[in-house]
């Protein structure tokens, strides 16, 4: 089995409403889509959905280094030697983690239709046989967030994840509101995106957020800051998650060394893809810190790739890959059983692509020449 073609589609995905975290608002969301074909004629895709605040990539960025640097790398070798196929891209380029977990994703989708399973089959089998999944409200104010938590919460969820990071104050009102609006019995978590900076005016929210029973709160610091992850940890009695502060293993090597944090959200876009997200679910578990399969709002195709990995793997508590459920138009069908997440047990990523909708939101398109 050998990489034959690797074609690229740079598409933007249309939000149903725009998504607003502490550091950016998106009006749509930019993605690059990788079809690769085998020698034998099968069809695997990958996906890119780059972030310039966290993995430092863009999709202008993504699109010339898969076209021009590793795509080429890739062309004749065998999608099945995953080991190889990461050590070659990683001597080839420090970093890019988007790009990389694009081609990756391609590799996994492309093994599992080629051996006939789905990809969870045959990268530990599954282990869970569903999720619940959490209702994400992104920043807006109180009053809204409250409305639209509620309103989720009637529909079926049964736990909502808030976007804050603004400022103290107006995050208090915001979860004050919320809590207010789904009552006591109701999970709720709070993901900061690091908008609260440091140590101490993290421990200055918490403070004012003690009582409203929270599940957990997430990377309330900046990304590099985990002496100030440790001293959070050390002074609040909710759970502390690391989101940016981990993408691959040096970071996830000090995450383990220093117990910075109770949970550490592995995102594909930020570690490289399928395979190294194994690898760092297996430092994690070592380590007895919970994990959670997160995304950076991605179309059917990167969502299904996180949720393999979610599926086959004991130490994943929680998944947040909710992107397709936020576009009005997506290229694919994953399926979800609100308020829970099921695969099927079709080979590959176990999704069809819609060709037509592809077309229609591809902005630019590549061929990569060897």
């Amino acid at each position: 089995m050998k990489i034959e073609k690797i074609e690229l589609f740079a598409i933007r995905l249309p939000l149903k409403v725009p998504f607003i975290v502490s550091y950016h608002r998106y009006d749509d969301m930019p993605s690059v889509i990788v079809k690769m074909t085998s020698a034998c004629g099968h069809v695997g895709y990958g996906e890119a959905v780059a972030d310039e605040h966290v993995t430092g990539e863009s999709l202008e960025s993504t699109i010339s280094v898969i076209r021009h640097l590793l795509g080429p790398m890739l062309l004749g070798k065998n999608p099945m030697h995953l080991e190889q196929i990461h050590d070659v891209m990683d001597r080839a380029i420090r970093d890019v983690p988007a790009a990389k977990a694009a081609l990756d994703i391609a590799c996994h989708d492309l093994v599992g239709k080629k051996l006939g399973l789905p990809v969870y089959e045959w990268i530990g089998g599954r282990y869970h046989d569903a999720f619940p999944v959490t209702h994400v409200l992104s920043i807006g104010e109180p009053e809204a967030m409250a409305h639209e938590a509620k309103q989720q919460i009637e529909a079926g969820y049964t736990s909502v994840k808030m976007k804050v990071g603004v400022d103290v104050a107006s995050d208090v009102e915001r979860v004050a509101a919320v809590r207010q609006a789904v009552g006591p019995g109701v999970p709720i978590r709070i993901d900061v995106n690091q908008g609260w900076v440091n140590a101490g005016k993290t421990l200055q929210a918490m403070k004012q957020l003690d009582g409203y029973d929270l599940d957990w709160v997430e990377q309330p610091v900046r990304a590099d800051d985990f002496e100030g992850m440790v001293e959070v940890k050390s002074k609040i009695n909710v759970p502390l998650m690391i989101d940016e502060g981990v993408r691959g293993m040096s970071e996830m090597r000090r995450l383990t060394m220093m117990q910075a944090a109770h949970k550490v959200n592995i995102k594909l876009m930020k570690c490289g893809g399928i395979y190294p997200a194994k690898k760092l679910l297996h430092v994690a578990e070592m380590s007895g810190i919970e994990c959670q399969i997160g995304s950076m709002v991605e179309s059917s195709v990167a969502s299904s790739a996180g949720f393999h990995v979610a599926f086959s793997s004991k130490i994943v508590h929680s998944v947040e890959l909710t992107g397709p459920l936020r576009f009005s138009e997506d290229i694919g069908n994953l399926s979800y059983d609100l308020p829970h997440i099921r695969l099927n047990d079709q080979p590959g990523l176990g999704i069809d692509v819609d060709e037509a909708v592809l077309e229609r939101l591809t902005t630019a398109r590549y061929e990569v020449i060897g």
